[in-house]
């Protein structure tokens, strides 16, 4: 009788074998339609509304695409709006005022995020949860209401002065409200979490073998942290800046709120366009304005970023 050979098992045999999910291509979807949905069609609508004109009715625009005689359809594109915005200089300052705003705060965060970051991933296991916890705390109480507490702190009767008064620091109470000062320490404030995270994430998984060869090879610890702790946190450090810098470009209550008359950011601008003046063209302009300076220098980087990945 005839030995049956069984076919040897092959690399490939367990590809076929595998069949695909039911639910799979739903999971990949999903961040897809997320991002359609609450994304590209919300960016298409304001894209829309920066080409028609102001009117006065509802909605307080005109139609991009209309019938004549039910026949003919018309397309009426309105590039004033944009246009308005070189010749206005209240836009281009809006917009400068923001970036230097956002550019100094995330400066701040990271000078005061980087250590507390550090300090969090060196520490011991049983305690970094407690330490994370406390990150993430001030998020548990309402962003106005801590923005409010502010108020309390800077104004001219607020805490600090009368406590700097007291102390005999100061004679008089100091301008520490309704100016780029406060706004700065406002964004810093309700944004640092943002920087701590990435950076803990990054330095929480950094290889300290490196940092023992280096002790060994006779490197001082400074050296040692600005050549090889600083360049492989380098990650978390751009994730950070981008999660502090972009939202506070835009930003609106911090400014409103702490901020003074000099205080233009791009945000308010916004605010005042689409609710007290009603010219939600010109409000969409700025916002595809914004967006797309916000945007395309982010994705010049990574390109580069990918490049230099690419050939190292």
């Amino acid at each position: 009788m005839a030995d049956l050979e069984t076919p040897a098992a092959t690399p490939d045999a367990g590809r076929r074998l595998r069949l695909p999910m039911p639910g799979r291509g739903i999971v990949v979807a999903m961040p897809y339609v997320w991002l359609l949905a609450f994304f590209l069609l919300p960016f298409v609508i304001i894209l829309k509304i920066s080409f028609a004109e102001a009117i006065i009715g509802q909605p307080p625009y005109t139609p991009l695409l209309e019938w004549v005689d039910d026949l003919a359809l018309t397309i009426t594109v309105n590039l004033g709006n944009y246009a308005y915005l070189l010749d206005d200089p209240l836009y281009i300052h809006a917009y400068l005022n923001s970036a230097e705003l956002a550019a100094v705060s995330t400066i701040v965060s990271l000078l005061l995020g980087y250590p507390l970051a550090y300090a969090i991933a060196r520490s011991d296991q049983k305690i970094r949860p407690l330490l994370l916890l406390l990150i993430v705390l001030p998020f548990w109480t309402s962003f106005l209401i801590r923005v409010y507490a502010w108020i309390g702190l800077l104004q001219s009767n607020g805490l600090i002065n009368n406590a700097l008064m007291w102390a005999g620091v100061i004679s008089e109470p100091l301008p520490l409200i309704n100016n780029n000062f406060a706004v700065v320490i406002g964004i810093v404030y309700s944004y640092l979490p943002f920087m701590v995270l990435p950076l803990y994430a990054t330095l929480e998984k950094m290889d300290l073998s490196l940092l023992e060869a280096a002790a060994d090879l006779g490197c001082r610890p400074v050296k040692a942290f600005f050549a090889i702790t600083l360049p492989l946190s380098m990650p978390g450090v751009i994730a950070g800046a981008m999660l502090v810098f972009i939202p506070a470009m835009g930003e609106f209550v911090i400014p409103d709120l702490l901020g003074g008359p000099d205080t233009v950011m791009i945000g308010r601008v916004l605010w005042n366009e689409f609710f007290q003046n009603r010219d939600w063209p010109v409000a969409s302009a700025v916002a595809i304005a914004m967006l797309l300076l916000l945007v395309v220098p982010i994705m010049i980087f990574q390109n580069v970023q990918a490049r230099g990945a690419g050939r190292g």
